[in-house]
């Protein structure tokens, strides 16, 4: 049965430490207490809130006035598509089917571990599998539109398990169809991978460097997860409990995508990365620099900064308040609106609060 108890403080429960309590925290250890939660609470029309890793929320100080479901469901089923177990290498890939509570960085050490290639360079991203096709997480040039086969949920309107193929999941830039509503509670995800030592083709600039490799080449699988974590490390965005520039939600703004006609507004020297619809990405940190806010910039009082290592990453020093978080964030968005008429859009959920 679920595990339930009252009034459990969120700040303990997400990476940036911050948020009131929860009315009630609800701990389901499978799809099917998942599923009988969240039917019960929707049954007697009472708030609720899905929580994986807690590494993408903004939880308001007052907390959240309904039930916190705390997705702990393991399992991770590994389908060959018919190769036998001594002929592998000539099967090509295969189907793995991942619970929602399963942790995402464990997922990807395996996958380096077994072969299956497509989430190396993935590696040291914090939070539960669940949480991945939501916002269509991606890292270094890879993200998990391009390994998703099918994602299965509990839907809330029609009351009924719905599987979704890749190509109605809407994906796009750190988005999809699931991201934004709470319609749909993703109880696994189901990965296509393929089999071998070497990576996808590196098409980030940054990871080649850090390879010693040419855009477009390849490297062992092994290699660019290691060399991922580096990087990540690097800029504060593995989780350090002792390291205060790690108490944070990742990057708090998407690279922001203007239109052709918006291309004027960016500043010389402003990254330009081609977007496949003609639209132009830039990078947000760039801009966030540009617009006078450096490494280790302090918010109210020095209790919130921004990280020493990545301007991407608004952190709690300690002692912060959500309001503390929120305060910060909003001057690094209107400072980066007034330089430069470009609008930056959080990339967490926000529970309770808004920008």
């Amino acid at each position: 049965m679920p595990v339930l108890r009252q009034n459990a403080r969120l700040a303990d429960l997400t990476t940036l430490r911050l948020g009131g309590a929860a009315s009630r925290l609800v701990d389901a250890a499978s799809a099917a207490e998942i599923v009988e939660v969240v039917r019960d609470c929707d049954e007697r029309d009472e708030p609720v809130l899905l929580l994986g890793g807690g590494s993408n929320l903004v939880v308001a100080d007052d907390g959240f006035d309904g039930t916190v479901v705390r997705v702990t469901s393991k399992g991770v089923d590994v389908d060959h598509a018919g190769c036998s177990s001594d002929d592998l290498a000539a099967c090509g890939g295969v189907v793995v089917t991942v619970a929602a509570g399963e942790s995402w960085d464990a997922l990807v050490g395996r996958a380096v571990a077994e072969g299956w290639v497509g989430f190396e360079a993935l590696a040291g991203i914090p939070g539960a599998v669940g949480a991945t096709p939501m916002q269509n997480v991606g890292a270094y040039g890879q993200e998990v539109a391009e390994t998703i086969w099918t994602v299965r949920t509990y839907d809330r309107v029609d009351r009924a398990i719905r599987t979704f193929a890749n190509a109605d999941c809407r994906f796009d830039y750190r988005t999809s169809r699931f991201k934004g509503h709470d319609r749909h509670v993703i109880l696994d995800v189901s990965y296509q991978l393929r089999l071998g030592d070497l990576g996808a083709r590196v098409t980030y600039a940054e990871l080649a460097r850090a390879l010693g490799i040419q855009l477009g080449e390849r490297a062992p699988i092994a290699d660019v997860r290691e060399a991922v974590l580096g990087l990540r490390r690097g800029k504060g965005m593995v989780l350090d409990e002792a390291d205060h520039d790690t108490w944070s939600a990742g990057s708090f703004f998407t690279n922001p995508i203007v239109s052709a006609a918006e291309v004027s507004r960016l500043p010389d020297g402003a990254p330009r990365w081609p977007c496949p619809d003609g639209r132009i990405k830039t990078s947000a940190a760039w801009l966030i620099e540009r617009a006078g806010f450096t490494r280790g910039h302090l918010g109210p009082g020095g209790r919130v900064a921004l990280s020493g290592k990545h301007t991407l990453a608004l952190t709690n020093r300690g002692d912060a308040t959500t309001a503390d978080l929120l305060t910060l964030a909003r001057d690094v968005r209107d400072g980066v609106r007034a330089a430069f008429g470009v609008e930056l859009v959080n990339e967490p959920v926000l529970v309770g609060c808004s920008l």
